[in-house]
């Protein structure tokens, strides 16, 4: 690859093939948008693996794949894109639970794994609880980031359930994405504070909430994430409704306010070290 002044990691990314899932994201629609936004790589998770719907009600996962069906089918993806795809294993604790296969296949193939994928929301499970342990005492044994979203209110997607995570496993680094869904990130900020292995991500954050970051961390501590491509190949220019997105200010206004070093920092220096990726 060619060197360049500014590389771009996006660390949240799906992939979903599924026509039972809830969402369609195919993998032509990520590296298009690589190819046309300048992308360089993306850390991607199966939503596939998504176990249950909207209203928490579990998915019927006959349709589905089970997560080491859908890990399997991930590699091919990364190792049909060397060096611009990486994985984060989407964890299924609630209908399927840790199994020493998966683990197994993470060993197998780590050059194309990154991290440990959890969605309190759509599993219904915090990643604070029992069913979620294994998984984590797998990411210490591995030494693997865990990546979560996180929402609203006190549910099992809460910004608390993940810093006592964090708490519980120290030598483990932890990323909130959206730093709390639906909120004015503050909670999101204070326990960054609490917990030096807790980082933030910039997916649907407002451009305010990062600044805020840096000036609270330093440029160390939130990484650029998007949840492409959720509203499709455009997603970092256009939302769901057409609109201009708010990741055109990541692009477009960011290198304005701030250095070129914190700059670089979100947008793949500080990726690079949380997960080890060699550009």
């Amino acid at each position: 690859m060619n060197k360049k002044s500014v590389y771009i990691v996006d660390t949240h990314v799906h992939v979903s093939r599924e026509k039972e899932s809830l969402f369609y994201m195919p993998e032509e629609w990520i590296t298009g948008a690589m190819d046309k936004y300048g992308v360089d790589f993306c850390l991607v998770s199966d939503g596939d693996c998504t176990e249950c719907d909207h209203e928490q009600k579990i998915i019927e996962q006959a349709h589905l794949l089970t997560q080491e069906a859908a890990l399997l089918r991930d590699i091919e993806f990364a190792k049909n894109n060397r060096g611009r795809i990486g994985i984060c294993v989407w964890i299924k604790p609630l209908t399927e639970g840790y199994t020493d296969e998966l683990e197994n296949l993470i060993i197998k193939y780590r050059e194309y794994i990154y991290g440990i994928k959890i969605h309190p929301y759509h599993s219904n499970t915090a990643p604070d609880s029992e069913s979620v342990r294994p998984y984590l005492d797998m990411a210490s044994r591995l030494k693997l980031p865990v990546v979560s979203h996180t929402g609203a209110g006190d549910g099992s997607d809460s910004v608390s359930h993940l810093y006592r995570a964090a708490v519980m496993y120290p030598d483990v680094n932890f990323v909130m994405v959206h730093m709390g869904l639906g909120t004015d990130n503050s909670e999101a900020l204070n326990v960054m504070g609490k917990a030096s292995n807790l980082y933030g991500d910039t997916t649907w954050v407002p451009l305010n909430t990062t600044l805020k970051a840096i000036e609270m961390y330093g440029s160390g501590r939130i990484m650029f994430g998007s949840d492409m491509p959720i509203d499709g190949m455009d997603t970092y220019y256009y939302n769901g409704k057409g609109e201009p997105s708010m990741y055109r200010d990541y692009f477009e206004k960011l290198p304005q306010l701030i250095s070129s070093e914190d700059y670089n920092n979100i947008m793949y220096k500080t990726a690079c070290k949380l997960f080890n990726i060699s550009l």
